[in-house]
C-alpha cells in the first residue's frame, strides 16, 4: 500500500474500526462473484479483531454473518479458508443456533480432503461448533485422524478430542485405544519429501497423545502407575522430546502424591543421562522440586545440572543454573559444590546467566566470600535492568541477615545502590526494605542504616517509598544512640514535600517527643506547632491531635495513640467486619464486637515478619528469561505478589487457631474447657490411599489435652457405625487420663467424620506422650442395586499410627534481637542431652526435623546448612504460658550412623529447659 494512500481505517491497530462498516462490507464482498480472496481476508481479519476486543452483534446479524462467510466455502484458497475457519470458531458464542449452516461444509472437509492445511484447520473448528449430542456422529472422523500418519492431522484431532473432554468424556474415554496407538507411532513431517531433504519424526502429535491419555486415566491411581511404566520403559520407543517431558512431569506427581515413590525416582534418574538435552533438565528440574527430596536423590540431579554449566549453547546453560538457582533457595549447602563450575558464569555474556549465577553464589557462599561477590555485584548491577537488580537484592539482603559480621560490607552496599541515579521504584522499594530487615534484624546497624535513609529522603521523587521512610524513622529513631540527628531530616519533608509526605513527616516527628529528654520534647512541640497553619486538613489534624497529647501531661495515654505497643490485626478485621455485613439482619441489632479482634505486640509483628521473611527468601520466583517464559517485569510482579500473600502467615495462623475455637466451643462437653491454647497441624496417621484415611490435631488446654481424629470413609459400599478412636499411652504413664470419648455416629460411603478424646492433666506441668491409636468402628454393607444399609454389622478395628505429643505443643516460636545475650543471661538453667537420628544422614533434613519437633524459630539463619559434616542449630521461643526457651543444638553428620545431635535447653523455668532437652533426647 502507498504511503500517500495510506489511510487509518485501514489500520487494525489504530482501534478505528466501525462495526457496521465492516459488517456491511462483509455482506458484500463474500456475495461477489468471482471472490476477491485477497480482500475477503482483509475483511475477516478485520471482524475478527472487532470480537477479539469484546464488539458483539445481534443475534440477527450473526446469522447473516454465518449465511455470508458460508458462502466462501466454494473458494479453493489455502489462506482464504484458513482464516474462514478463524471467524467461524469467534461467531459461533453469538449464534448456537446457525452453526449447522456451516458444519456440514467443516465435516465434508474432514472427509474428503487430503490437503494438509484444509484438514487440520478444518478438525479445529469442527470441535469448536458442535455440542455434546453431535460428538459420537464424527467419532469415527476423529478416530481416523487420530492415526493418521501426518503429524499436523493427528495432533489437530488430539487436541480437539482434549477440548471436547468436558462435553462428551464417556465418548472420548472409547479412542484411549487410538490415541494409545499415536503415543508411539511413527510420524513424519513434512508429508513430502523435498530434494536433499529426510523428514524427521514429528515430536507433537506424542506429545498431544500422551497428555490427552493422561486426562483420560487422571481419576484412577493405578491406571496412571501403568501408563508411567509402559511409556517409561526401553521398549516404549517414545522417541519424540515434547513427549518425554511431559512423561517425567507425571512421574514427578505421581512420585509427590506418595505412592511408589522409590521406583518412581529411580525412573526420573535414568532419564538424568538421555540424549535430548531439554529431556535431561527436566529430569534434573523433576528430581529437585520432588516434595522432601533426600540428599541422595538431589546429588545425582545435581551433578548432571553440574555437567551443563559447561554447556556451550546458551539455552542449556540457561536452565541449568536456573534450575541450581531455584533449589539453592531451600538446600544452599546441596549446591555450594558447583561453586567452582558457577564461578565463571558471573562474567557470561548472557545477564540472564550472569545474574542467577550471582544469586546462586550468593546463597551459597560462605562468610569470607562475601566481600569479594558485593564487589563483583557492585559493577555488574549499572548493566542489567531493574528486573534483574531486584532479585539480585532480595539475595543480597538475605546474605546480609545470614552473616551479622559482614554489615558494614552490606550497608555500603546498599547506600551506593540508592545514591546512583535511576531506578524504578520497585528497585528503590527493594533496597529500602534491605535496609529495614538490616535494621529490625541485624544488631548494632541501625544508626548507620538510618543515616542511608535519611540522606536517600532528601532527594527522592516516589512518595510511597518517602512515607515508608519516615514511618521506620518514627519507629527506630527515637530509640537511635542520638535521636535528634533525624529531627532535622524530618523537618526539611514537612518544609519541602507534598501532602501525603507531609502528613507522615508529622506523625514520625511527634513519636519523637516521647522520648525521656526535656529539650528534645521543647523542640519537637515548636516544629509541630509550625504544621498548626498548614494548607492540608490531614496535616493540621495530625499536628493538632499530637500536641494536645503531648501538652496534657499524661505520658502513658500519649505514647497509646501517637506510638501504640500492639495494633488491631487488619487481616482478621477485614475477615469479621465481611462476616459481620454479611450475616442475617439479626447480627446488626448488636454493634459490631470490636474486642473480638486480636491485638498484636510489635513483638508478634515482628516475628510473623521474620517468618514471613524467611518463608518468601525461599519461595522467591527467579526471572525468566527462557522462551514462552513470563518476563522479567512479570516475575517481578510476582514476586511482589508473593511477598504480600506470605506476609499474613502469622494472622492465618491466628484465623485457623480461631476456627479450632469455635468448633469446640459449640460441642457442650469440651467448651468447658475453655479456649485452646494452642492447636497444632494435622498430623497424618494413615496413607492417603487406604480405605480409611485418619488425621490427628492437638488441642492443649490450661488442664486437658484434646485429640482430634478426622477419619474419612473412601470405601463406596460400606457405611460405619459407632466409630471412635481408642488411644492409649505406650508407657502407662498417669499424666494424662482419659476423661471420655466422643465417638461418630454414622459416616457414610466417602464422607468425614470427627472423634474426639478429651484427656485431663493430673499434674500442673507440661506433659508429653506417645499414643497407639486403634480405630474401632461397625462395618455395614450396602446393596450395590438397591442402595440398602445391612441392619447387621460386624466389629472391626483398624491400626493407625502413633501420635506423639511432645514439647514443641507447649512451645511456639518468637523472636529476639541477639541470641548470645539471652543465651548468657540463662546461663542457670540449662538441660542438656544428646541423641542419634539414624534415620537421617544429610544435616538439612535432619535442621527441618528438630524445627517442626520443637515449633521454634532458628535464629541467625542457623537453619541453613553450609557444612556437610557438622552444624550449630540455635533456637528461640516462648512455652504457651510465656516462658522464654532458648536453644543451642550441636549436630554432627555420618554416613554410617545417621546425625548425632547434643542438645542445650536454657529457660527461667527449669522444668522446661529439662522438657525440652529431654525430648530432644528421646528422638
Amino acid at each position: 500500500m502507498s504511503a500517500l494512500s495510506y489511510k487509518k481505517n485501514d489500520d487494525i491497530e489504530s482501534g478505528a474500526l466501525d462495526k457496521m462498516t465492516v459488517y456491511q462490507e462483509c455482506q458484500r464482498a463474500f456475495a461477489e462473484s468471482p471472490i476477491n480472496a485477497r480482500k475477503c481476508r482483509k475483511l475477516l481479519a478485520k471482524l475478527i479483531h472487532l470480537l477479539t476486543i469484546g464488539e458483539t452483534f445481534s443475534e440477527f446479524e450473526a446469522t447473516g454473518l454465518f449465511i455470508a462467510v458460508s458462502k466462501l466455502f466454494p473458494h479453493k484458497d489455502p489462506s482464504l479458508r484458513q482464516i474462514v475457519y478463524l471467524a467461524i470458531k469467534e461467531l459461533v458464542p453469538l449464534s448456537n443456533n446457525d452453526v449447522i449452516m456451516v458444519t456440514s461444509s467443516i465435516t465434508r472437509d474432514v472427509q474428503g480432503s487430503s490437503d494438509l492445511i484444509y484438514k487440520p484447520n478444518a478438525i479445529r473448528a469442527l470441535a469448536r461448533v458442535i455440542d455434546g449430542s453431535f460428538v459420537q456422529g464424527i467419532e469415527r472422523l476423529m478416530k481416523t485422524a487420530i492415526v493418521d500418519r501426518h503429524t499436523s492431522v493427528s495432533s489437530a484431532a488430539l487436541v480437539s478430542a482434549y477440548h471436547l473432554l468436558p462435553i462428551a468424556k464417556d465418548t472420548i474415554r472409547r479412542w484411549a485405544a487410538e490415541v494409545q496407538e499415536a503415543v508411539t507411532s511413527q510420524k513424519n513431517f513434512p508429508a513430502v519429501t523435498l530434494p536433499n531433504y529426510a523428514p524427521g519424526p514429528a515430536v507433537l502429535a506424542p506429545y498431544h497423545a500422551l497428555s490427552l491419555l493422561y486426562e483420560l486415566r487422571a481419576h484412577d491411581r493405578m491406571a496412571l502407575i501403568k501408563l508411567i511404566q509402559q511409556f517409561s520403559g526401553a521398549s516404549a520407543h517414545l522417541q519424540s522430546p515434547n513427549a518425554n517431558v511431559m512423561l517425567i512431569r507425571f512421574i514427578a506427581k505421581a512420585a509427590n502424591d506418595g505412592a511408589h515413590r522409590q521406583q518412581l525416582v529411580a525412573l526420573l534418574e535414568r532419564y538424568l543421562g538421555h540424549k535430548s538435552d531439554m529431556v535431561a533438565l527436566e529430569a534434573a528440574k523433576a528430581v529437585l522440586t520432588l516434595r522432601d527430596v533426600s540428599p541422595k536423590e538431589a546429588a545425582s540431579a545435581i551433578e548432571s545440572l553440574r555437567a551443563f554449566l559447561a554447556s556451550p549453547r546458551t539455552i542449556a546453560r540457561f536452565a541449568a543454573i536456573r534450575i541450581l538457582n531455584r533449589f539453592a533457595m531451600t538446600n544452599p549447602g546441596a549446591v555450594a559444590v558447583c561453586n567452582a563450575e558457577i564461578q565463571p558464569l558471573i562474567t557470561d555474556s548472557n545477564r540472564s546467566i550472569a545474574t542467577y549465577a550471582i544469586t546462586a553464589l550468593l546463597k551459597t557462599g560462605n562468610e569470607a566470600s562475601v566481600d569479594k561477590l558485593v564487589t563483583q555485584i557492585s559493577g555488574f548491577m549499572s548493566d542489567i535492568t531493574d528486573e534483574f537488580r531486584i532479585v539480585v537484592i532480595d539475595a543480597v539482603r538475605s546474605l546480609a541477615l545470614k552473616f551479622h559480621a559482614k554489615k558494614s560490607t552490606m550497608l555500603q552496599f546498599f547506600g551506593n545502590t540508592l545514591r546512583n541515579d535511576g531506578g524504578s521504584a520497585q528497585y528503590k522499594a527493594a533496597v529500602v526494605a534491605a535496609l529495614f530487615d538490616m535494621i529490625r534484624y541485624v544488631p548494632d546497624c541501625r544508626d548507620t542504616a538510618l543515616g542511608i535513609l535519611c540522606e536517600f529522603i532528601e532527594d527522592c521523587e516516589y512518595t510511597e517509598i518517602v512515607v515508608s521512610v519516615l514511618h521506620t524513622l518514627g519507629q527506630e529513631g527515637p530509640a537511635a544512640a542520638n535521636p535528634t540527628v533525624y529531627i532535622r531530616y524530618i523537618y526539611n519533608r514537612i518544609v519541602l514535600e507534598n501532602a501525603f509526605i507531609r502528613a507522615a513527616a508529622v506523625s514520625a516527628l511527634a513519636k519523637f517527643a516521647l522520648v525521656d529528654d526535656t529539650s528534645v520534647k521543647k523542640s519537637v512541640k515548636v516544629l509541630l506547632e509550625r504544621s498548626l497553619e498548614d494548607e492540608t486538613d490531614e496535616v493540621r489534624d495530625r499536628a493538632v491531635i499530637a500536641l494536645k497529647l503531648l501538652e496534657s501531661g499524661d505520658q502513658a495515654q500519649a505514647k497509646a495513640y501517637i506510638s501504640p505497643e500492639s495494633r488491631f490485626s487488619l487481616p482478621i478485621l477485614e475477615h469479621k467486619l465481611a462476616l459481620y455485613v454479611t450475616g442475617s439482619g439479626a447480627d446488626f441489632d448488636t454493634p459490631f464486637d470490636m474486642s473480638s479482634v486480636p491485638l498484636i505486640t510489635d513483638q508478634e509483628a515482628r516475628e510473623a515478619a521474620l517468618k514471613a521473611h524467611r518463608e518468601t527468601t525461599e519461595a522467591t520466583p527467579v526471572v525468566n528469561g527462557g522462551a514462552g517464559g513470563p518476563t522479567p517485569a512479570s516475575a517481578a510482579a510476582a514476586t511482589t505478589a508473593n511477598l504480600a500473600s506470605k506476609s499474613n502467615s502469622h494472622e492465618a495462623a491466628i484465623q485457623r487457631a480461631e476456627k479450632y475455637a469455635a468448633e469446640l466451643a459449640a460441642i457442650p462437653d469440651l467448651a468447658a474447657f475453655g479456649t485452646p491454647l494452642k492447636s497444632s497441624l494435622a498430623v497424618a496417621l494413615t496413607e492417603s490411599e487406604t480405605e480409611f484415611v485418619v488425621t490427628a490435631i492437638k488441642h492443649i488446654f490450661p488442664s486437658h489435652v484434646v485429640l482430634q481424629y478426622d477419619v474419612h470413609n473412601t470405601l463406596p459400599d460400606a457405611q460405619l457405625s459407632n466409630v471412635s478412636v481408642v488411644a492409649s499411652i505406650e508407657d502407662d504413664s498417669e499424666e494424662l487420663v482419659e476423661e471420655f470419648i466422643l465417638p461418630v455416629d454414622e459416616l457414610g460411603p466417602d464422607s468425614h467424620g470427627t472423634v474426639y478424646v478429651a484427656l485431663e492433666k493430673t499434674e500442673d506441668h507440661l506433659a508429653v506422650a506417645s499414643f497407639e491409636n486403634i480405630l474401632k468402628f461397625t462395618l455395614h454393607d450396602i446393596n450395590k442395586t438397591t442402595g440398602e444399609v445391612s441392619e447387621d454389622g460386624d466389629e472391626d478395628e483398624y491400626q493407625i499410627e502413633n501420635l506423639v505429643l511432645g514439647a514443641g505443643d507447649y512451645l511456639e516460636g518468637g523472636f529476639i534481637g541477639s541470641f548470645d545475650h539471652l543465651w548468657d543471661e540463662l546461663a542457670n538453667t540449662e538441660a542438656v542431652d544428646t541423641a542419634t537420628l539414624s534415620e537421617y544422614k544429610g544435616l538439612e533434613e535432619a535442621v527441618q526435623f528438630l524445627i517442626s519437633q520443637l515449633s521454634l524459630t532458628p535464629l541467625e539463619s542457623s537453619d541453613e546448612v553450609t557444612s556437610a559434616s557438622t552444624h550449630t542449630l540455635k533456637l528461640f521461643g516462648k512455652t504457651l504460658t510465656g516462658e522464654k526457651v532458648i536453644v543451642q543444638i550441636k549436630m554432627a553428620a555420618s554416613q554410617r550412623t545417621g546425625v548425632v545431635v547434643q542438645c542445650k535447653a536454657r529457660s527461667g523455668d527449669e522444668e522446661v529447659a529439662e522438657l525440652v532437652a529431654g525430648f530432644v533426647g528421646s528422638l
